[in-house]
């Protein structure tokens, strides 16, 4: 049997293979956050397709934390019933749930937040939306620490197997651990230990909260692509060792802040009117030169977080490493897995194509993913409609040409 379909554990909680959905904001909550029949139904089709874990996108742990419309929230007890009923759904085949906890900090914007968004500094004017991020107060660190504790709480009442915590991708932990965003000068920067501190904190409040055996990993960037300055592969292994050290569960690797740098973080093809859409009309000319300047400057190599990944792996011994970014062929993944580098093949755009893409890799019906990382589904989020593939050929297949002419 292929090591692909071996079960392998995260702490105590054993994993039926070695895949992982990982999360993907899906555009698919009501706009209070609560968990909708669309989005059950996404992770259901998903766990039914044999992927052993499944992260669902980003859930906001407080309303000042909230990156998206439409984004899933659990920063209320209201909200427990729903996200019991995504639990019961991917139970029901045999996967197991993580609940992806996230704080967007100031990489948000005012029209979702209906205030000034926050961050570990004031001084950097958001390159998107053009605002300055209001510098966090103590007292706002504490309720933020505090806002993943509670949610890691509701997480387990909602009956998910184990968290993430979501310190990749430029939101609010991202933009603490990173020296281009924090130019704080207080206990929580100018220094490595100072910028974790946020992280640590964090995981401890996490862990508390949690029963005994619940495992909480981490998602974390090996490279921020930063203008300067940012998160690179030798620091990220300075952060992963301090993990270990807290006993991290497992760790999943990735990469970018998006608003600096958002191709790094998926690699494919620039859907350049498709994003330029997103933005207000007397911000589209600007776009559309700056994200042209971007097409055919990403293209895709399969694996693309792996290096940042094997420099890491000497600081987390045997926790189990978790790699996104580019997956796409079962050879490559069965080479890597078998070589230890690393320990769980983590997919996003495949599974929006493929939901039962695990059960052809296992039946051979697939040697390849046959998602050609043309981002659309990446385009479709910015434009706030709903997660799934909408790649061109096959909506020509049904007459449809566009996410354009197909949803807006």
């Amino acid at each position: 049997m292929s090591i692909l379909f071996t079960p392998y554990k995260i702490g105590k909680t054993e994993i039926k293979n070695r895949f992982v959905k990982s999360a993907t904001y899906e555009s698919m909550s009501r706009p209070d956050g609560i968990v909708t029949e669309q989005l059950i139904t996404t992770y259901r089709l998903l766990a039914k397709g044999d992927v052993g874990l499944i992260i669902p996108g980003f859930m906001n742990v407080h309303p000042y934390g909230k990156a998206m419309p439409f984004q899933t929230g659990i920063y209320s007890d209201d909200m427990i019933p729903g996200l019991r009923r995504l639990t019961d759904a991917v139970h029901e085949y045999g996967a197991k749930i993580f609940f992806q906890l996230a704080h967007a900090g100031m990489q948000t914007s005012r029209e979702v937040l209906g205030r000034t968004p926050m961050g570990p500094s004031g001084s950097r004017r958001d390159p998107v939306y053009l605002f300055k991020p209001a510098k966090m107060s103590q007292d706002d660190i504490v309720t933020a620490i505090r806002a993943f504790s509670d949610a890691a709480q509701r997480a387990a009442e909602a009956g998910a197997d184990g968290v993430q915590i979501h310190a990749a991708h430029g939101y609010l932990i991202s933009q603490f651990l990173s020296p281009f965003l924090n130019d704080r000068d207080d206990a929580w920067g100018g220094s490595d230990e100072n910028r974790f501190r946020l992280m640590r904190e964090v995981m401890l409040a996490v862990r508390t909260a949690l029963p005994p055996d619940m495992p909480v990993i981490v998602k974390i960037n090996v490279n921020d692509f930063a203008p300067k300055d940012g998160v690179q592969p030798e620091l990220a292994k300075k952060y992963c060792g301090w993990l270990a050290a807290l006993k991290v569960d497992g760790i999943e690797t990735s990469c970018s802040l998006p608003v600096y740098s958002f191709m790094n973080m998926i690699r494919g093809d620039v859907p350049v009117r498709e994003l330029v859409r997103a933005f207000p009309l007397w911000k589209r000319p600007a776009a559309w030169v700056m994200t042209k300047r971007l097409d055919g400057n990403y293209n895709l190599e399969e694996g693309y977080n792996l290096d940042g990944a094997k420099v890491i792996r000497s600081a987390t011994g045997s926790i189990p490493l978790i790699v996104v970014g580019g997956m796409r062929s079962k050879g490559f993944m069965e080479k890597h897995l078998l070589n230890g580098d690393l320990d769980f093949i983590s997919m996003a755009r495949p599974f929006i194509r493929e939901p039962d893409l695990v059960k052809r890799f296992r039946a051979g019906k697939s040697e390849a993913a046959s998602c050609v990382s043309c981002n659309q589904c990446f385009a479709a989020m910015m434009n706030r409609l709903p997660l799934r593939c909408y790649n061109k050929d096959l909506y020509r297949h049904h007459n449809k040409k566009s996410i354009l002419r197909a949803n807006v």
